[in-house]
Order: structure tokens, then C-alpha cells, then sequence
């Protein structure tokens, strides 16, 4: 997973509460158990006309925005159902950074796992960011200070340690369980030891 430190983008701005993740990436993509290729169907519906053209009006496929490494998006982003493909797909898109006022909590689980910082920021803030959004102005982040810098502004934001720690080291589920490979090593020879019969083919 790609470490997460420092981030400096123009925001996009998706002004609409309740995205779930069939919004995000609809059913018909979810074959794929890869991490790439989902970014070019992010957001599908409302990207693309029934004939497959881009929708011009929509934000993603306007420059600057289509290169946008934060999306600022509305309320309860990312509900309904669990699918890790939603994260991948925003992470495929280039996407690495979510600011909302809340999130589904399986979702906000995901963005961490993958690599995508979910910030969540009071409605105050987030009015303010999306200024920048429409300004087509950069703001930058630093997950190690936790701050965002807009203009001449900065603000706090608060992050689990942990969640924090796993985003800086670059560390998901597997490379958290290689950290531990040699307790788990040690326990086997443990087992073999004491139990020889539960390795028995």
C-alpha cells in the first residue's frame, strides 16, 4: 500500500449527501477482484450518458477536477453496501484523500485499508474548502501535523493514531500480519512442539 504523508491538489467539489457505493461504482463492475482499472467507471451514472459519452456538466470529467486528488463530498458519503471496490475504484481514479461530514462506517473502514485518507470536517469547513474547489485553487494536507492548509489558513484535524499510523507506514491488513511473522513463527514451532498431531497431513 503507498504511504500517505503529505498531499497538494485541487479539490473537486461533489455537493450531494447519501453517495452509496452503488453510486460510486455500480454492481456491473464488481467481477473484477483487482485494485486497478475500476478508476475510468467511478462514479458511472452520472459520468457517462446512455450512449457511454462523458456528461460535460459533471465535475469529475471537467479539467482541473478530472485530475483532482481530493474529492470534498456531501453527508453519509459512501453507505449502502460494504463492497471494497468502492475505495479501489476512487484510488484507481487517482483519489487518495475524501472529505465529508460523516461517512458509513464500513466504508470510512475501507479508505484506510487502501491506502485513501476519509477526513471527516464540520459543515463550516467544509463550505470553506469548497470555495477552493470553485476557485480551482490547491489546498494541501499533512497527515503527520494533521493540518490542511488553504490560502493563508490552517486547521486541525483529528485522526485515530492507529488509522494515522497505518496511513504514514503504508501498512494494510497483510503487511500488519508480516509485521508479526516471527511471534506467528514462534507459536507454530510452538504447536509442533506440543501438538505435532495438528500438522498431520
Amino acid at each position: 500500500m503507498q504511504k500517505f504523508n503529505k498531499l497538494k491538489s485541487i479539490p473537486a467539489y461533489l455537493p450531494i449527501v447519501n453517495i452509496d457505493t452503488d453510486m460510486i461504482i455500480p454492481k456491473q463492475f464488481l467481477k473484477t477482484i483487482k485494485r486497478t482499472g475500476l478508476g475510468k467507471n467511478l462514479f458511472f451514472e452520472m459520468r457517462y450518458d446512455d450512449l457511454g459519452k462523458e456528461i460535460k456538466e459533471f465535475c469529475l470529467n471537467q479539467s482541473p477536477y478530472n485530475d483532482s486528488k481530493i474529492l470534498i463530498a456531501g453527508k453519509n458519503f459512501g453507505c449502502g453496501s460494504s463492497r471494497e471496490h468502492a475505495p479501489w475504484a476512487l484510488l484507481d481514479f487517482g483519489i487518495t484523500c475524501v472529505i465529508s461530514s460523516s461517512y458509513a462506517d464500513i466504508f470510512y473502514s475501507n479508505c484506510f485499508k487502501n491506502g485513501i485518507l476519509p477526513l471527516i470536517l464540520e459543515e463550516e469547513k467544509i463550505k470553506e474548502l469548497s470555495e477552493y474547489a470553485n476557485r480551482k485553487e490547491e489546498i494541501s494536507i499533512d497527515l503527520n501535523d494533521e493540518k490542511i492548509f488553504y490560502g493563508n489558513n490552517e486547521f486541525k484535524f483529528d485522526i485515530d493514531p492507529f488509522k494515522k499510523k497505518c496511513l504514514l507506514e503504508g501498512l494494510d491488513d497483510i503487511a500488519l500480519s508480516l509485521k508479526k511473522a516471527d511471534k506467528i513463527e514462534n507459536f507454530e514451532n510452538g504447536l509442533k512442539n506440543t501438538k505435532p498431531w495438528i500438522f498431520n497431513d
